[in-house]
Formats: C-alpha cells, structure tokens, sequence
C-alpha cells in the first residue's frame, strides 16, 4: 500500500502544479477578449482567430483544472444528503462513485478522443469560420483534461481505500456548509481585528 500511496503523492503534485499554472490561462483570455472588444469597437476591427483563441484559452482552463478541482475535493455534490452520514460512510460513496462513474466515464472518453485527435491532427483540420484557427490543438486539450482526470481518479481511488484502511489519514476531512459558514465568520473577525 505504501508504493500506492506514493503513486497517489507524484498523481497529485502533477495535478496540483498543472491546475495552480493554468489559472494564468483565464487572465490571458480575459486579455485577449478585452482587447478583441475594443478593437471590434474602437477600430472595427475583427477576427474569428481572436474569438477562437478566447475560447481555447477558457477550455484549457477549465479541461486543465479539472483534476486539480477532484484533488481540492470541490466537485460539486449534494451536501444535504452527504453530509447526513458518517465520515466512513461518505469515503464509501465516494469510492463507490471514483469507481464506477468517474473512472469508466474518463477512460471512455480517453479511448475515443485519442482517433477524434489523430484524425484532426493529421488531417490538419482547420476552422470552418473564415480566418479561424487549426482545430487539433482544442481536440488535444480533451483529450489531456480527460485523461489528468482519469490520473486523478486513480489517486483519490487510492486515498479512499488508504484512509478506510487506517493507513493514512483524511486529507479533506468533512466540513458542513454550517461550520464552513462559521469558520469563515471568525476568520473575518480575526482580520477585521488586526
């Protein structure tokens, strides 16, 4: 189990740092769109490559973060109902979900955008719209978030079975939304103090 969990630390530190260095790509699209939009406006100025490469830079952000999402645990889920059971319990569903929902999913997804990709990439598909970008690059990025995805499924996989088993402890243990609320009322307090 100890191999396992080392797996799952290097599984993690790649999800963390690619998730902490794309969120650079979200300030670069608001860039790119801001200045698309003034010269749409001030110059009358226009094009699709400029909209195209806004909506590649906000794909790669949100494809590229979305194993470091899984890893801080901030998938979205229905607290009313999970947070009504026991820590072990809650460990189970989400194994349960790691298990059969998630990795079955990602792995679907790797094993048909690895052709989808191949086909744009040698084919050197181009935007239809005039002046747009290639498409294979885009095509790439699924294929990359969904398989950083299935990684870290794997290791959160790891983890639940590593924490049930005792052999480590709970890196995301259980907070209510109640006592997240009240936490983070005395943490304003604090700095409102000082």
């Amino acid at each position: 189990m100890r191999a396992l969990i080392g797996l799952s630390r290097l599984l993690d530190v790649l999800t963390e740092s690619i998730g902490k260095s794309v969120a650079w790509l979200i300030l670069v699209a608001v860039v790119v769109s801001a200045g698309n939009a003034v010269m749409r406006k001030a110059f009358n100025l226009s094009s699709n490559a400029w909209l195209e490469l806004q909506w590649y830079l906000f794909g790669a952000a949100f494809l590229l973060a979305a194993a470091y999402t899984l890893r801080q645990n901030e998938h979205i889920r229905i607290d009313i109902v999970y947070g009504q059971f026991s820590r072990r319990k809650q460990h189970w569903i989400d194994l349960f979900g790691h298990v059969f929902f998630l990795m079955p999913f990602t792995l679907l997804m790797v094993y048909f955008f690895v052709p989808y990709f191949l086909h744009s990439w040698r084919s050197g598909e181009m935007s239809s719209s005039a002046g747009g970008l290639v498409i294979w690059p885009a095509k790439l990025l699924l294929l990359l978030g969904f398989f950083l995805l299935a990684l870290q499924g794997v290791s959160e996989i790891i983890k639940k079975i590593a924490i049930m088993r005792g052999d480590m402890e709970d890196p995301n243990p259980f907070i209510s939304a109640h006592q997240a609320a009240e936490e983070e009322g005395k943490a304003l307090v604090e700095e409102l103090r000082s």
